[in-house]
């Protein structure tokens, strides 16, 4: 009887013992695993999902918000006509390495990601810096906003700008911009950031392991300045497929799954282990490009008529269950800045067969439809959003064909004019519509779709500089204006984010611009 009891106490003690070490990992499901760890190169969503647990910015966002509050920066301010900026530094912070948080360190990191000639910047082993390129403008003489890094003292940096920039403390609460240790990055070379060495920041959890194709692991910071993390552990599993992530999240494999499709909407509701958790439509947009390069795209009246070709309340029905909207332009519905007489494309296919022949093209003709075979929030079924647009196309004489490479190859090849119609989509860094009218419109139009206009390209630069949100409103309408009619690209959902939790999981608010929010007040009870 004694040996009885014994054995359904150690039975009951390990029973305990496996409940607790479940609830001391959380498990996150997205749709694929990161591309890179080092911070100022993660340009994709899931790079940025995983680096914004590692490392920190110098201003954050208030949870659930888009509203900046203190990061590693207590505190900042601009002079008279926002050229320059001061930083004072959170002290007492170390990055997870040991090696002190400072206005040095500070310093190196945003000389590294700004100077295309810096040691540390590995231009030449593929760092890219698109979310630099995109905010900043550019590299150091070549664009860049950025013109100067002052150390004014230990807890202290000054901020030089070439031309004025009233939301730069927004621009840096991007997910792009968290600090790495340069101690880590001198030792690393040009391998900091990949699965072998994973990053090092000061946040609440560092890096562990990164099992390619699988998963990658982090742990809680014992050192980290703030409060500890509600769960000890923390995996990222990359998990291609929503329904598969859906599945393996009602299995108990995960306990969340970001950006799960509006399609399985009513098996999540109908779940009582799970809850839905939705975002409005909102800072973001999916969007089809024409590269001007690749003829007949350099016809105005084709890339009209593609406009009239695209049915989007038919893809916001088909594809997003009603929920979001569909766009009148880039900028997202809340945001101000539109023009009040661009009110988008409407579906108008016969309108599309007669622009095509007034171009010179009544039998249509034949092109490339590219796509990024990842889904996400902007793109729940991408293959069946391309597929989709590609009929439309077909209604009216235009034969795509669809294709896509992996997401490395998209991100050079878009840029490059290699792909004469493509799909993308953009979540917001910060809610301004700077965001979108320079990232779209400003001197990376060239680039994005062979389209150069100089006045364009002038009006949403002098608009970063002007501290009157009305006089910057006036230039936005203007350049949607011109947009409209040029027709450069087509924006088409701003879509709702759906993520889903396990019974037991709290603390999980979600980041209304989109992105992966932080997790180290989530927490886990079963």
């Amino acid at each position: 009887m004694k040996r009885l009891l014994a054995l359904l106490l150690v039975l009951a003690g390990l029973g305990l013992a496996s409940a607790q070490s479940a609830s001391q990992t959380l498990v996150v499901g997205l749709s694929k695993l990161p591309r890179t760890l080092d911070s100022g190169d993660a340009n994709d969503s899931a790079s940025i999902a995983v680096t914004r647990q590692i490392v920190e910015n110098l201003v954050w966002f208030k949870p659930g918000t888009a509203t900046l509050a203190p990061g590693l920066a207590t505190s900042w301010s601009g002079n008279a006509d926002s050229t320059e900026w001061t930083f004072h530094l959170r002290k007492g912070v170390t990055f997870q390495d040991g090696t002190p948080f400072n206005a040095e360190a500070v310093k190196f990191d945003l000389d590294r990601w700004n100077d295309a000639n810096n040691p540390y910047h590995f231009g030449n082993q593929g760092r890219a810096y698109v979310g630099w390129r995109n905010l900043f403008g550019g590299f150091l003489g070549d664009g860049s906003a950025l013109k100067d890094v002052k150390v004014i003292d230990d807890a202290t940096v000054q901020l030089d700008l070439t031309r004025s920039v009233a939301f730069l403390p927004a621009m840096l609460a991007a997910g792009y911009f968290g600090f790495d240790s340069p101690a880590a990055v001198k030792k690393a070379g040009a391998d900091y950031g990949t699965p072998a060495l994973g990053s090092v920041g000061t946040g609440p959890y560092k890096f562990v392991q990164w099992v390619e194709g699988s998963k990658v692991v982090l742990e809680a910071n014992p050192n980290y300045w703030g409060s500890q993390p509600k769960t000890p552990h923390l995996v990222f599993e990359g998990i291609a497929d929503s329904t598969s992530r859906l599945a393996q999240l009602k299995a108990g494999a995960l306990d969340i799954a970001m950006n799960l499709s509006p399609s399985d909407l009513k098996n999540m509701e109908n779940d009582p282990k799970l809850s839905v958790v939705y975002s409005k439509a909102g800072m973001n947009v999916s969007y089809l490009a024409m590269h001007q390069a690749n003829s007949p795209f350099d016809n105005q009246k084709v890339r009209e008529a593609v406009a009239y070709a695209v049915d989007k309340q038919g893809m916001l029905k088909a594809f997003y269950a009603g929920l979001g909207q569909a766009a009148r332009d880039v900028l997202p519905p809340d945001l101000w800045g539109h023009a009040a007489d661009v009110q988008g494309y409407p579906y108008d296919p016969e309108k599309a067969k007669q622009l095509l022949a007034e171009a010179g093209y009544p039998n249509g003709f034949s092109t490339q439809l590219w796509y990024r075979n990842t889904a996400s929030n902007l793109f729940p079924d991408p293959q069946g959003i391309a597929e989709t647009i590609a009929s439309y196309l077909a209604d009216v004489g235009i034969k795509a064909d669809i294709k896509t490479e992996d997401w490395s190859s998209f991100l050079k090849d878009y840029l490059a004019g290699k792909f004469p119609m493509y799909l993308l989509g953009w979540n917001a860094d910060f809610a301004d519509p700077d965001n979108f009218i320079y990232t779209f419109f400003g001197p990376m139009a060239v680039h994005r779709y062979g389209w150069n206009d100089p006045q364009v390209v002038a009006m949403a630069t002098k608009a970063r500089e002007l501290p009157s949100q009305d006089a910057r409103a006036k230039l936005y309408a203007q350049i949607l204006t011109t947009v409209h009619q040029q027709v450069p690209m087509i924006a088409l959902i701003h879509a709702t984010n759906i993520d889903a939790i396990r019974k037991g999981v709290t603390g999980f608010v979600p980041n209304p611009l989109g992105a992966v929010p932080h997790m180290d007040a989530v927490a886990k009870t079963e």
